[in-house]
């Protein structure tokens, strides 16, 4: 048998049984019920209490306030960030098979995982997140990995087994990075995430070490060691990967997206790279082929599409309200819904055939200003 199925069977059982006597009375059946149609999910991040606040979409797709779920933990702040508190792509995760929305509490340096029903949230369990000021998580099957942007960096590992996250202290890897190194808000990583078939993870550092760590994922977790791909002055930020497969990340530094090859070995060829000529690229999310970047200091939201050997065109930018930070794209490709930390804003956009957005409306979510954090489901 699988050694992680192995950990799984053994432990779930263990697991469950505290976590469902810790459950919270917030986390009580729901008396009726759930809105069975397209949801979206945003975390404030709440310095104060943290809270994951759940949207309908309304036939236009605009967003009808469906209610608001506290994680039991605190949100938290970077030094020197302004509209973006995690300074990080994926802090709020959704994992399909199992029905779970995870959300970082980066002030508690805990997890928590939600059961999602509908358009609602019953909390199951709030756990360490295996390092401090956990910022992005990445899910695969039943994997689930956190990155903890502080005390240097690191990964951190889990497996979802019965509905829980159970910690595998074996799968933990520090970055490495100066945990002295200003402004903080910069110099810590950016996102972590799988590749499409789950054989390596890939890590972001940002101006910590403007590098792209890729580490492998097998039977024993991950390798030693990534292979670290280093990208002097480029800030690399988020990233997704395209319909052909290929790694898209967005430079801060020189405001660009890049495609990548991602080798068997980890190694990364670029394929591509354009030019956004806005401010802050740090964000970006695939959508009915096209690719949307956020760009935090010009309020706006980069147009782009991949061809199949990676080269990029730039179709145009669309504006947001202001501080442009993470954003989600509804499963059918059809809606973009763009964070705006400024004013703890969600602005939503229909996406063009042509890969253009039209403006749809906005809320404001209530707690969310500087806020990352947006799953659309």
């Amino acid at each position: 048998m699988n050694p992680i199925r192995k950990l799984a069977a053994a432990t779930a059982s263990g697991v469950a049984a505290v976590a469902l006597s810790a459950l919270p009375a917030s986390a009580a059946p729901a008396l009726h019920g759930p809105h069975q149609g397209p949801v979206v999910f945003v975390a404030t991040d709440a310095i104060g209490g943290n809270a994951i606040v759940a949207y309908d979409r309304a036939p236009r797709g605009g967003l009808v306030p469906a209610g608001s779920y506290p994680t039991g933990g605190n949100g938290g702040a970077l030094t020197g960030s302004v509209v973006d508190h995690l300074a990080s792509e994926g802090s709020l995760g959704y994992d399909p098979q199992a029905r779970l929305l995870y959300a970082v509490n980066a002030g508690s340096d805990t997890i928590t995982v939600f059961a999602v029903l509908g358009d609602r949230l019953e909390r199951r369990q709030v756990i360490s997140s295996g390092g401090q000021f956990p910022v992005s998580i990445a899910i695969h099957g039943n994997l689930v990995y956190v990155l903890n942007a502080r005390g240097g960096g690191s990964v951190s590992g889990f497996v979802r087994a019965g509905g829980f996250l159970i910690p595998v202290p074996s799968w933990h890897r520090a970055l490495g990075l100066n945990p002295d190194q200003t402004p903080e808000f910069t110099s810590t990583p950016g996102q972590v995430g799988f590749t499409p078939d789950g054989s390596h993870l890939v890590v972001t550092t940002k101006n910590g070490a403007n590098s792209i760590d890729v580490f492998s994922v097998g039977k024993p977790g991950l390798s030693a060691t990534p292979t670290v791909t280093s990208l002097p002055g480029t800030v690399p930020f988020g990233f997704a990967f395209d319909r052909y497969g290929h790694l898209v990340v967005t430079e801060a530094g020189p405001n660009a997206v890049a495609t990548f090859h991602v080798a068997g070995n980890g190694t990364l060829t670029q394929l591509g790279a354009i030019a956004t000529g806005q401010a802050a690229t740090c964000w970006i999310t695939p959508a009915d082929g096209a690719l949307y970047a956020s760009n935090a200091g010009s309020g706006t939201e980069s147009e782009l599409r991949a061809d199949a050997t990676g080269a990029l065109t730039l179709l145009g930018a669309a504006p947001t309200d202001a501080g442009t930070v993470d954003a989600a794209a509804s499963l059918d490709g059809r809606y973009l819904y763009v964070q705006a930390g400024g004013p703890g804003a969600v602005d939503a956009y229909r996406v063009n055939p042509d890969g253009t957005l039209t403006a749809t409306g906005s809320v404001t979510v209530p707690g969310a200003a500087g806020g990352e954090g947006i799953v659309a489901i």
